[in-house]
């Protein structure tokens, strides 16, 4: 599938898949999206306490580069995992912006790092911040209430709709300790009742830049 580097509106590149006219971050802004969704209704619930977090879509490193740095800044001890079917190339991950963008490149080489790493082993990131970058398809997961957090961002239901099925939720709501939750940039009624179906209890938040809505899922004890 042809790819492309294309630059959003907040300044911050992304990957656009021609063939599908599909990014893997918002064309509205990359970093703008990152940070509303999966920081500010997300990790910022937790205050500083220790969370374990599951990234559905690792991609470009994005979400978890922004997740270090908060971490970073707030001493948080952050046990990461990131799962992608398909990793992005090298030659890609030089072109992103995200360091410049963020005013970071005191911890280019922790951007780096994350991407160098091993793929299916645990790496140390800093003393507060570890990563695990899985190579797994979204229907191989199996972990039993693990993780306190998911960043639900996969490919949206438009060109993917496979992934946004209630089976691919029930491994999300399996994953989640009780009252763990799930954040994710998507606001589809399909989307919230799948979610529902399997025992989530769904909020509906205002999106970030370009988008009016997204959703928060909480699993019940």
């Amino acid at each position: 599938m042809e790819r492309e580097i294309i630059k959003t509106l907040d300044g911050s590149t992304t990957i656009h898949l021609k063939e599908w006219d599909e990014c893997y971050h918002s064309k509205h802004g990359a970093i703008q999206e990152a940070k509303h969704v999966f920081i500010k209704n997300g990790l910022s619930l937790f205050g500083n306490k220790p969370v374990s977090i599951l990234e559905i879509g690792f991609g470009t490193g994005l979400n978890t580069f922004i997740t270090f740095l908060e971490a970073n800044q707030k001493q948080q001890n952050i046990d990461y995992v990131g799962v992608e079917a398909y990793p992005v190339d090298a030659s890609e991950v030089l072109e992103m912006n995200y360091v410049t963008e963020l005013g970071a490149l005191e911890f280019d080489n922790i951007f780096e790092k994350m991407h160098k790493c091993e793929w299916n082993n645990k790496t140390e990131i800093s003393t507060c911040f570890s990563l695990t970058k899985r190579k797994q398809f979204f229907d191989e997961i199996d972990d039993y209430e693990i993780f306190d957090l998911i960043y639900f961002d996969a490919f949206g239901y438009r060109v993917q709709p496979e992934l946004w099925s209630t089976e691919i939720f029930q491994k999300m709501y399996n994953s989640l300790k009780p009252n763990g939750v799930l954040v994710t940039y998507a606001a589809r009624g399909v989307v919230k009742r799948s979610m529902i179906s399997v025992g989530f209890t769904v909020e509906k938040l205002a999106g970030p830049p370009g988008k009016r809505e997204m959703f928060r899922a909480t699993k019940s004890t």
